[in-house]
């Protein structure tokens, strides 16, 4: 699993949160104000799964169908590379 640095554009509220390596971005998400339930912290009960629109997920998880990864990610374990705009 690869643990580089990202962004996260929060489309509705238009803010921007740096994901630093070695941090999962559902950690930086909640330390935001974000309100994102957490369930198993392993990627594999789809508790935190969050809409994405835009960007390149890296998914790490085990709960999500290939359908499901054009478009959600669990923030708990999957990151990105370079910019995620996220539906929040």
């Amino acid at each position: 699993m690869t643990s580089e640095p990202f962004e996260i554009w929060l489309v509705w509220s238009d803010r921007t949160l740096m994901v630093p390596a070695g941090v999962t971005a559902l950690k930086v998400l909640q330390d935001a104000g974000v309100l994102i339930d957490e369930g198993c912290a392993h990627g594999s009960c789809g508790t935190c799964v969050t809409e994405y629109v835009e960007g390149e997920v890296i998914h790490n998880d085990t709960c999500l169908s290939e359908a499901d990864r054009n478009h959600e990610f669990c923030p708990c374990v999957s990151r990105a590379k370079g910019r995620l705009v996220l539906a929040l």
